[in-house]
């Protein structure tokens, strides 16, 4: 499935086409704007990607209770609850940026080493047992 053209492009490329617009009808009407919520968002992808909720929760390691919870929007999950609903499901960094904000809480930020690590093993396709090994590796704190 193709993304929507207001998702192709960046957030400077967007801003530049608002602030051109005659008229911000005009714009909004143009533009398919992303799920606000987390649990709106993790359903886009699902649909996206063709994955099942309940193998992403297993794959995420989490409590099927909590990651139904996660899903539904009855539970705000921590950073760390979403990075592993985000290499469960092998999102890209761009993705897990907009997982993360969806959540409320910090982007991964390639000036702290712990994320940068996460970015590295996010950008390899790695698995959620792999970037343990490697935060473990480097005595930084898990995800899980």
């Amino acid at each position: 499935m193709t993304q929507p053209q207001s998702q192709k492009k960046l957030t400077e490329e967007l801003l530049a086409e608002l602030l051109d617009a005659p008229s911000i009808d005009g714009y909004v009407s143009g533009h398919d704007f992303p799920a606000t919520t987390l649990s709106a968002y993790l359903q886009q992808l699902l649909d996206e990607k063709g994955l099942a909720r309940s193998r992403v929760v297993r794959m995420a390691d989490l409590n099927e209770t909590f990651g139904y919870q996660i899903f539904t929007g009855a539970r705000n999950p921590s950073r760390d609850k979403v990075l592993q609903i985000a290499f469960a499901m092998a999102l890209t960094l761009r993705e897990t940026n907009r997982a993360l904000t969806a959540a409320g809480v910090s982007n991964l930020n390639c000036k702290s080493r712990r994320d940068a690590i996460i970015i590295f093993c996010i950008d390899r396709g790695c698995s959620l047992q792999k970037v343990n090994e490697e935060l473990y590796r480097f005595g930084e704190k898990t995800v899980c």
